[in-house]
């Protein structure tokens, strides 16, 4: 039996990558349709893809499936030859136990997701058999959140193949009515402007995406394999300044409050500011360029206050002072001169924000912290329940504390439950070009306080979504769901109170009953509206518990997720097939989360051991990390057409294990990857004028990654890690890092954070070496932070990026790197120089076409 491989890529949300394209008519995507729903700010969206395959052979079709972060799948089917299959939401462990019966029973299975910036993904494949058909449908619902006075909806298009009949379709209404309605985004271009319609009638619009085919190839990141990029719908609604927006149906009402005219709360704010030697670079840059920007946003009748930190805490001035244009061009040269060093001792720094809003309180204002930080508590007090409980007690409920996390080498889980203790939120700040955006973005959603101490307050009402919330921001919202008692409009009241500027209490009411949305809204929809703000809510409340309140909660989200078929965190849609398909199992993964990677397959000689083994990343961008990342190898084992009968005749006895590489990319969107065999030793980073060497020993056990990286500064100087520590040697003298106090020795400084990552200085070299684990197996991945000065570097951590251009796409897909045209194929790598990896897709080629000299140029004799 043969069988090959061909992913199919899918617009907006679902994606695919092409494995192999005999010819271009061999499969297509005939017809593809979006269609969105929005009602009320909820948006159910249905996505029908039409396949054929035209080949006289089967072909495994491989679909990646993107949402937005915010949504929840309710319901995945496939058509196929007048059968359906449906996903069915489970229990994780009643998932798991499914997989692993798959497992059991020889079948092929696998648990595969992913988080990228703003959306999640997805996969799932299925086999398609000669000259069929098959229609997938994906169904997933979610509440658009307000922000600077609008609504956004992301739909991402990145084709990889052309479609003769696309369609996005979003309807849109809103009782309220709308006020405006754009379309933007990298799609909203003059080459496909007439492909857009857009109507606005009042309470109604409708947004129709239909380009043509030649329209699909002519936008600036499209080509001959489709478009690339994003549509982004915009719009508000209609506002009074009374009591918002409600609706009520079947029993449940869906209320939103966001009245815009009235006057801004004067607000004390303090910035507190990691200065820590891992916000070396770009970061500290970023950040410097995001805080003159917000300084020149403060409202002279504003407080504030600035503080950087690392082992030490920096005042700008120990008390908060008005922002004045005198004050604010003082604190703009003390932003300036922010410089990182030293490690990083969170709670003191908190704490001293904390004191200082404490300590300037002010009738009629609102007071905010804001923390930003790229790392763990390294010093001081490192315990981290102990710096939340001390927060906590700092803050006492008096104002909102923020936090920032910059990257992934951030615990996000750590920052997320103590904003959610302090009536705040945290927020990832992805290290992007566009850093100093994003941080001024997110201050600009709290800069402006309409109202403090919202109590929004129901009579006849139960069951009801969150009530109480510390400020309201102008830009922004507050919906609050819940059950109307015995269904009874007449005795049901709404009413929201608050304080206003100089401490005025303000209420918000209606004078007459609430009326009915019947007819205007589904059976049916303002109970799931309930059920996703109910579920989203539950899942941050048990953050902040333990032990039977914890599970007790736990439990609420999950039966709920069940009832409604929300794919969360708590559940898992296990995708059915034809028989002797896969099984599937597709998970909601935290923010921030690695991919989960549990593959197991039928024994083959081409799917045993030539297949097992690592794959390997280098990176370098100016304003990137550089580093060597591994990650388990997926695709390319099924890439291939495999004859049973051939294979069995030349089965290996033994087979060295397979490492592969990444090297990434400046400006284009894939890296190129390649790979090698066998254990060795590699150099990592050579620089002779300064007696600098890194070099690492590949494992050589399937798990991959390195099992021991030695540095040598001078004669004398040496760092030995593996994944159970890390010694320190000068001379005969010898340290064991066994605390997370920096230990310094000559040249070199080296500070231990936690079980998982050490910090190494040497000069103005800065490398990071964490500590994975996979299938229980631990082992090390360098990370390049900054290159010494000299140009004389050499090793694998000293690649630059790769340059290509690509020059065919089919049959097969052919690059021109460095002059030479080579065949390359499609597949992925996780990125392991963060500490949550996350999947990458690469362009697989010979190592012969990256390398800058032979491969043995880069194998060091000894450690």
């Amino acid at each position: 039996m043969r069988r090959t491989v061909v992913p199919l890529p899918l617009f907006g949300l679902l994606l695919a990558v092409a494995a192999a394209q005999p010819n271009k008519d061999d499969w297509d995507i005939y017809s593809f349709h979006i269609n969105s729903t929005v009602t009320s700010r909820y948006a159910t969206t249905v996505i029908t893809s039409r396949v054929a395959n035209r080949m006289d052979e089967s072909k495994e079709i491989e679909f990646h499936v993107q949402i937005p972060k915010n949504a929840f799948i309710s319901k995945f089917r496939m058509f196929i030859d007048g059968q359906v299959y449906d996903g069915v939401v489970k229990t994780k462990e009643q998932a798991q136990q499914q997989y692993t019966d798959a497992v059991s029973r020889g079948q092929s299975a696998g648990i595969v997701s992913s988080v990228g910036r703003t959306m999640e993904e997805f996969k799932t494949s299925v086999n398609v058999a000669a000259h069929k058909k098959v229609t997938f449908e994906l169904t997933y619902e979610e509440l658009l959140k307000r922000t600077h006075g609008k609504y956004e909806m992301q739909i991402h298009a990145r084709p990889m193949k052309l479609v003769k009949d696309f369609k996005v379709d979003v309807h849109i209404y809103e009782k309220a009515g709308i006020s405006f309605i754009d379309v933007k985004g990298g799609l909203s271009t003059k080459a496909l402007a007439n492909a857009i319609t857009k109507t606005h009638q009042d309470k109604q619009a409708w947004v129709n995406f239909s380009p043509t085919e030649d329209q699909q190839k002519s936008c600036d990141s499209c080509g001959e394999e489709g478009m690339n990029g994003d549509l982004v719908i915009v719009y508000d609604v209609n506002r009074d300044n009374g009591l918002g927006d409600i609706k009520t149906s079947a029993g449940y009402f869906v209320h939103h409050f966001a009245p815009s005219d009235l006057p801004r709360i004067s607000k004390n704010v303090v910035f507190v500011i990691d200065q820590s030697g891992s916000m070396h670079g770009k970061k500290m840059e970023q950040t410097r360029t995001a805080l003159l920007h917000i300084l020149n946003d403060l409202a002279e009748d504003d407080f504030f206050g600035l503080i950087s930190f690392d082992a030490e805490i920096i005042h700008w001035k120990r008390e908060l002072v008005q922002a004045t244009s005198a004050n604010l061009e003082i604190a703009k040269v003390f932003a300036r001169n922010i410089r990182d060093r030293g490690s990083t001792d969170i709670n003191a720094a908190v704490l001293e924000g904390a004191r200082m809003l404490n300590a300037h309180p002010r009738e009629g204002s609102a007071s905010i912290l804001i923390l930003l930080t790229d790392g763990d508590p390294t010093s001081g007090v490192t315990n981290l329940e102990t710096i939340q409980s001390n927060v906590k007690q700092a803050i006492a409920d008096k104002f909102p504390l923020y936090c920032l996390g910059f990257g992934f080498d951030v615990n996000f889980e750590f920052l997320e439950k103590m904003s959610l203790q302090n009536n705040g939120v945290a927020r990832r700040i992805y290290q992007d070009s566009d850093a100093d955006l994003q941080l001024k973005g997110f201050y600009e959603e709290v800069a402006t306080p309409l109202l403090t101490d919202v109590t929004m307050i129901y009579v006849g009402g139960a069951n009801l979504t969150q009530t109480n919330f510390s400020q309201y921001y102008n830009g922004s919202e507050i919906v609050v769901a819940g059950e109307i008692i015995d269904n009874n409009i007449e005795t049901f009241i709404p009413q929201v109170v608050a304080i206003s500027t100089e401490r005025r209490v303000k209420t918000f009411n209606t004078n007459t009953s609430v009326d009915s949305s019947t007819g205007t809204v589904a059976d049916g929809f303002l109970q799931r509206v309930w059920a996703y703000l109910t579920v989203k809510q539950l899942l941050e409340k048990q953050l902040l518990l333990s032990g039977s309140d914890k599970e007790k909660v736990k439990q609420e989200a999950l039966e709920l997720s069940l009832k409604y078929s929300f794919v969360t965190p708590l559940t898992s849609m296990v995708v059915t097939k034809p028989e002797g398909e896969n099984t599937e199992v597709l998970h909601k993964p935290k923010e921030g989360e690695a991919p989960q990677l549990q593959l197991h397959s039928k024994w083959h000689p081409l799917q045993g051991p030539s297949f097992t083994g690592s794959t390997y990343v280098l990176d370098y961008d100016e304003s990137d990390d550089i580093g060597v990342h591994s990650a388990p190898i997926v695709d390319h084992a099924y890439d291939l057409p495999v004859d049973d009968v051939e294979l069995e005749a030349v089965m290996p006895t033994s087979v060295s294990v397979t490492h592969r590489f990444l090297l990434k990319t400046k400006n284009l969107s894939l890296p190129l990857c390649f790979e090698i065999s066998g254990a060795m030793i590699l150099k990592l980073l050579h620089h002779p004028s300064k007696e600098l060497y890194v070099n690492g020993e590949l494992d050589s056990e399937t798990n991959g990654g390195f099992s021991k990286i030695f540095i040598h500064a001078g004669s004398d100087q040496h760092i030995e890690v593996d994944p159970n520590g890390c010694n320190v040697r000068r001379g005969q003298t010898a340290t064991q890092l066994t605390t997370n106090d920096p230990v310094t020795t000559g040249s070199i400084t080296v500070t231990r954070h936690g079980n998982n990552k050490f910090s190494i200085a040497v000069e103005d070299m800065r490398l990071v070496i964490l500590v994975h684990e996979k299938d229980g197996n631990k082992f090390l991945w360098p990370v390049l932070l900054q290159k010494p000065s000299a140009n004389n570097t050499d090793g694998v951590l000293a690649l630059e990026p790769a340059d290509y251009e690509e020059v065919e796409s089919s049959p097969s897909t052919k690059l021109r790197i460095k002059g030479r045209v080579t065949d390359v194929t499609r597949s992925t790598a996780a990125d392991y120089s963060i500490v949550k990896p996350v999947l990458l897709d690469c362009w697989l080629t010979s190592s012969v076409d990256v390398l800058d000299k032979p491969l043995n140029d880069y194998i060091a004799p000894q450690l």
